[in-house]
């Protein structure tokens, strides 16, 4: 009876899945741990405003335990690979559905944030690989110390083509949270016009908390806000 409830499970799993719904709530969920993800990691690093000593004794804590570390990052990469493959099969769907474009696109009922979501998310993508290879393991930083990380952060940022590349990639990271979250209510079934203005009103101002307080740190370094006696 075991072996007929699994397969009944993994049926029922898989019909969901392939459903448009599936796929979107799919998208729904691991885009809100990714935006809890984002909100923890930002408050991690503003620690950089209190001195070398804080983040840098916050830096081991993090590598204090490596097991729980790993977890988290497994965790996170396959929340990740869901939510890009939902996003493709969904993308794949509707090309498939509508194989030959309108000649003349109208826009007057989709934000330009809405439109770009497919564009914005593979360049976070990309910028996600760029960050960890930039400030995790070192291998696109000037001059990375592994032990160091406010020294790390400083000297990162100074560097013009880094700051630029943080600046293009919170601009998407904004364009596609601002749509994200909202859609996210709406892929859930919370769409009501009594809550549809507090949640686009949630999805503005979630969307500005994150990518104001990631912004911060570069444009603080780059202008000698912070870090300025680090050589």
């Amino acid at each position: 009876m075991s072996a007929v409830a699994a397969n009944s499970t993994l049926h029922r799993t898989l019909e969901f899945w392939q459903a448009s719904i599936g796929k979107k709530t799919v998208m729904a969920v691991t885009g809100g741990i990714l935006v809890g993800f984002t909100l923890v990691h930002m408050a991690g690093n503003l620690q950089v405003y209190l001195g070398a000593e804080v983040l840098n004794n916050y830096g081991r804590l993090l590598k204090s335990n490596l097991g729980v570390l790993w977890g988290a990052r497994l965790f996170l990469l396959a929340t990740i690979s869901l939510h890009l493959t939902a996003a493709f099969q969904l993308w794949s769907l509707k090309s498939k559905a509508r194989p030959v474009a309108y000649q003349k696109l109208s826009s007057t009922k989709s934000s330009y944030a809405s439109r770009t979501m497919y564009i914005s998310g593979p360049i976070l993508f990309f910028f996600i690989v760029y960050h960890l290879s930039h400030l995790t393991t070192g291998q696109t930083h000037p001059s990375f110390d592994e032990g160091d990380v406010y020294r790390n952060v400083i000297l990162g940022f100074r560097d013009p083509i880094a700051f630029g590349a943080y600046l293009i990639a919170m601009g998407c990271l904004g364009f596609h949270l601002i749509h994200g979250v909202w859609s996210a209510f709406q892929s859930l079934g919370v769409n009501h016009p009594k809550y549809t203005p507090k949640l686009r009103n949630l999805a503005t101002g979630l969307t500005a908390l994150i990518v104001g307080g990631n912004l911060s740190i570069p444009v603080a370094v780059m202008f000698r806000l912070i870090g300025s006696d680090v050589q």
